[in-house]
């Protein structure tokens, strides 16, 4: 039924409030003055957080949605504001975060004219979004809100972007509110094959070497449950991806690790090994396979997942099962026989053996030396009881960070995986804590990725946000560095960072913090930065010429595995 006539600012507001929206993310600027003005009438129902720079304003909506479970919501102004959100919003597309982007635009009878700060924003962003759309018209906004929520959350979740031209704004039209809940052609949730789970099963049933890979999608579509029901009544290993983890506890019995290029040995090995490989919410990504050539060719393949493009995308599967996971593995479960499968279990234990004397033991309790980035990363995750949600940036640390924290709850990790950004951990630290206040959330970063965000500081400080900051730092490039060592004979080619005094900087920011350039100082500083209310920064010396093992080089086998610099598994 319609009501009163109001502005297309107001407009836009009621329409949020009617998604449930609380927070958003933003900055300020000309062409979306209108909503700012009239935002500062719905202070005690929608919370602003005024960033430092709009890109800071897309990854901690990312951080906020991944630890929630609720869509993230940003608002910038046009021109560079607009542009200034691209990698965000190209980062939540990849991995499958669910956003909502507005963008101020001039007035429509000036598109096209090259007016001041003009840029052509769903041009721009359809590339890298599940829909992006202009809205010229006041009486529109309703149904582009109501959409834009609809499609970001729904089937595989991910941005939308919403841009909203200044006569839209200050317009007037009658408003009436309908939640979007069906799209023609659009079918996010498909039904289930029954021929396909049956299949499914039957392949599960006859195997004797099973070995399951857990993507986000479990954790997507909130099926932990279901997964470890699987896994248990099946008795079978587990991998997971990158962002697939912390979907199951790290202590449980079957859970064997991380996939990947810096993964764990068994779970690698055995991908080579085993003879049905079940994929569940996971897309076979170039860091989880290797070459693709020699990927799991003795084995049959069950992929499970939401989205069809991803089917015999990278690898063949003999059989695909399309919807989402929870209600996918649910009409699995029945099916499938309870199993044991003891001996190919056993066989994860020699390599779980080998990577701990080669790999584990040497780098998370070191005898002497330098400090460690997987000993810090280790002692502050138990300092935390193994309950707290491990942010990190990109490079040495995030990998780091994804071996050594322990995982005791669902969404407890915030990366960015597929595009692999620097400078996002900063500001999705800021979102991750203001999308689960109760927990305590520790953000690893290198030298490198905090200063390519750092003025998001500025956030925390004008907040009061509460996260733990540590910077591994070993004034390199260190992932780069890496590289270079090992494929590239040493030639360090604008990898070594000199850098500012950290501590100092965050003093400046009105955030407590501490260096630590010993082992003798560590306990005693994690101790502190835990038990104190409030931000903190723990700048900590490790290891110059640090590295991250197990590796498989980029394009390699997974079973071309790197121990160090000189030995292979």
């Amino acid at each position: 039924m319609a009501t009163d006539k109001i502005s297309g600012s107001e407009a836009l507001i009621r329409s949020l409030l009617e998604e449930n929206v609380k927070l958003i993310y933003g900055y300020p600027g000309g062409a979306i003055m209108p909503v700012f003005d009239c935002m500062h009438n719905y202070k005690d129902r929608l919370k602003h957080v005024l960033v430092r720079h709009e890109q800071g304003a897309t990854h901690a909506a990312q951080g906020f949605a991944r630890v929630s479970g609720e869509t993230g919501v940003v608002l910038v102004t046009s021109g560079p504001a607009a542009t200034n959100i691209i990698t965000g919003v190209a980062d939540a597309m990849v991995d499958s975060t669910p956003m909502v982007v507005i963008t101020g635009q001039i007035s429509s009878s000036l598109l096209g004219t090259d007016a001041f700060q003009e840029t052509d924003v769903v041009g721009i962003t359809q590339p890298v979004t599940k829909w992006s759309y202009q809205i010229r018209r006041t009486e529109d906004i309703p149904w582009a809100v109501a959409r834009a929520f609809y499609i970001a959350r729904s089937g595989r979740p991910g941005p939308v972007v919403l841009d909203f031209t200044k006569d839209a704004q200050v317009g007037t039209a009658e408003f009436h509110y309908q939640k979007c809940n069906f799209i023609r052609s659009y079918n996010p949730y498909p039904p289930i094959n029954k021929e396909e789970i049956n299949r499914a099963a039957t392949l599960i049933n006859q195997s004797k070497r099973p070995l399951l890979l857990i993507g986000q999608g479990v954790i997507l579509s909130h099926a932990e449950n279901e997964i470890l029901r699987l896994m248990e009544k099946a008795d079978i290993p587990a991998g997971c991806t990158l962002l697939g983890l912390s979907a199951i506890p790290t202590a449980h019995r079957l859970n064997k690790g991380m996939l990947g290029m810096h993964g764990n040995i068994g779970p690698n090995i055995k991908t080579n090994e085993c003879d049905l490989l079940i994929a569940v919410g996971m897309r076979f990504d170039d860091r989880v396979t290797g070459g693709l050539d020699t990927y799991a060719k003795q084995a049959k393949v069950i992929h499970f997942d939401i989205d069809p493009s991803e089917f015999n995308k990278n690898v063949h599967a003999d059989v695909t099962v399309l919807g989402d996971a929870k209600s996918t593995l649910s009409a699995l479960l029945d099916k499938v026989n309870i199993n044991k499968h003891t001996e190919w279990l056993s066989e994860f234990e020699i390599c779980e053996k080998t990577e701990y004397e080669k790999v584990v033991r040497p780098e998370v309790y070191p005898e002497n030396g330098a400090l460690k980035m997987g000993e810090v990363v280790r002692k502050i995750s138990e300092a935390t009881g193994n309950n707290a949600i491990l942010v990190t940036d990109v490079g040495q640390n995030q990998m780091m960070g994804a071996r050594y924290f322990n995982y005791t709850r669902t969404r407890s990790i915030v990366t960015s995986g597929g595009l692999g950004t620097m400078g996002f951990g900063l500001p999705a630290a800021i979102g991750a804590k203001m999308g689960a206040p109760e927990r305590t959330v520790c953000f690893f970063t290198g030298d490198g990725g905090i200063q390519m965000t750092i003025q998001e500081l500025g956030t925390v400080m004008q907040t009061g946000t509460d996260i733990k900051i540590i910077i591994l730092n070993n004034n390199f490039l260190g992932m780069v560095r890496q590289w270079q060592e090992l494929f590239f004979e040493k030639r360090y080619s604008e990898t070594h960072m000199l850098n500012p005094d950290f501590k100092a900087i965050a003093a400046a920011y009105g955030i407590k913090g501490r260096d630590v350039t010993d082992r003798s100082q560590l306990d005693e500083a994690i101790a502190e930065m835990i038990a104190h209310k409030g931000a903190y920064l723990l700048n900590v010396a490790v290891e110059e010429e640090g590295m991250v093992f197990p590796m498989i080089p980029a394009g390699g086998c997974v079973t071309d595995i790197l121990l160090n610099s000189t030995e292979k598994y």
